[in-house]
């Protein structure tokens, strides 16, 4: 069964009367997680979208390279999209309950947050009303604020990416230091490490940019040091 099956299953289960929030808190454990986040990035996108006031092609399309959604599997993704759009809960009930649906798994928060850092800037431009969305569901989601400034280093032109902060680590610290959270970077990045934080196997390339980044950040680093 696809994870847009399990999805339709998951959505056909809400009571009646029930929002979409309700989805959240029967998806805590695994595999249902890997629904569950599906569903946490496509509502959010819609209340993000909702937010700066329109949905661009280029949107739908970066949503489609993240998740690689098949035509026969559009309609489960636009109900979730619609349904997101029309509930009278706002963005901020959502991001409580995913932050409770993950609860202190904070690589699978950055894995979220990246998703939709990704198709906010599907369309080049970082709009200003984005960037409040994005940083109060961080906030919410009780995501390390420096890791939020990285991630926005790496996917808003303009910010220029500092390379220590891609790796997260100091401009003094040794190159012990640095080659050690390179190796964690790329490890985290790796796909069975992402899907056994309930990323599903369709989104998975969500790491392919991160891993291109953080490799560039360990080869500028070592160009610095030359």
């Amino acid at each position: 069964m696809s994870i847009w099956s399990r999805i339709s299953d998951a959505l056909a289960a809400l009571a009646q009367g029930e929002g979409l929030s309700a989805v959240f808190e029967r998806l805590r454990t695994p595999p249902e997680r890997s629904v569950g986040f599906t569903i946490a990035v496509i509502a959010l996108s819609a209340k993000m979208a909702k937010a700066d006031g329109l949905v661009t092609r280029d949107e739908v399309t970066a949503f489609r390279e993240v998740f690689q959604i098949s035509p026969e599997e559009e309609a489960n993704a636009a109900r979730v999209f619609n349904l997101a759009r029309q509930d009278v809960a706002g963005f901020e009930d959502y991001a409580r309950r995913i932050r409770g649906m993950f609860r202190e798994e904070n690589e699978a928060i950055c894995d979220l947050m990246e998703g939709l850092f990704h198709i906010a800037m599907a369309d080049g431009t970082y709009h200003p009303a984005e960037d409040v969305f994005l940083q109060r569901v961080a906030e919410i989601l009780e995501m390390d604020p420096q890791r939020f400034r990285r991630l926005k280093a790496r996917f808003v032109p303009g910010v220029a990416p500092d390379p220590y902060e891609v790796l997260g680590v100091s401009h003094d610290a040794s190159a012990e230091e640095i080659r050690a959270a390179w190796r964690i970077a790329v490890r985290e990045a790796h796909p069975d490490r992402m899907m056994s934080r309930g990323v599903p196997p369709e989104a998975i390339k969500l790491a392919e940019r991160r891993l291109q980044d953080v490799n560039r950040a360990w080869e500028e680093i070592g160009r610095g040091a030359r």
